[in-house]
């Protein structure tokens, strides 16, 4: 399945993107706000568990294509959130773009479609996205996309060890009839 609009498309994964995906992971800007790079190892694994997620629950995130510009720049797309924490369970929409890709607003437009299929095929109840307390970037996208903060609904992300200066995550919800509402506007 594929999910496009006049700038972007977001496309199941091919092998032929597996290169480009690890480049973006090893890139130190790209992963500021992870624990690390990946290794060339970690970052097929990952597509590898994307695709699974796929199988196992039909949606998930998807490759990033830009038409005209390049086959490959990220992705983005819709994954169960897979630890346990106050708002769990849940699904997440989320996003990582390549560097020289970032800027264009390609994450916020990959955002909009995964809202489309997530409130309007699956009719999820809500979505949530969830970043380090000090990526501005993505708390960026978050408000531009309209997704709200409740200051008490921030956490610690269960695998950063107490005291790691990316421990504390916020978290950002959109309800659809938020979603909903904004689009009857």
């Amino acid at each position: 399945m594929t999910l496009s609009s006049d700038r972007i498309c977001l496309r199941r994964w091919r092998d032929e993107d597996r290169d480009a995906f690890a480049a973006m992971n090893a890139d130190a800007r790209v992963m500021e706000f992870f624990r690390s790079p990946l290794s060339r190892v970690q970052s097929d694994a990952m597509v590898d568990h994307i695709r699974k997620h796929f199988s196992e629950h039909g949606f998930g995130l998807w490759a990033l294509e830009v038409p005209g510009v390049a086959p490959f720049v990220g992705f983005a797309g819709l994954a169960v959130t897979q630890f346990t924490a106050h708002f769990t369970p849940c699904v997440e929409v989320g996003w990582r773009l390549a560097f020289a890709h970032w800027g264009h607003g390609y994450a916020t437009a990959a955002a909009r479609l995964a809202f489309g299929y997530g409130f309007g095929t699956l009719a999820l109840p809500d979505i949530v996205s969830f970043t380090s307390s000090t990526n501005q970037r993505s708390r960026a996208v978050m408000e531009r996309l309209g997704m709200r903060r409740d200051p008490a609904d921030d956490f610690d992300y269960p695998s950063f060890p107490e005291g790691h200066p990316l421990r504390r995550h916020v978290l950002y919800r959109l309800g659809s009839r938020s979603y909903f509402g904004a689009l009857s506007q």
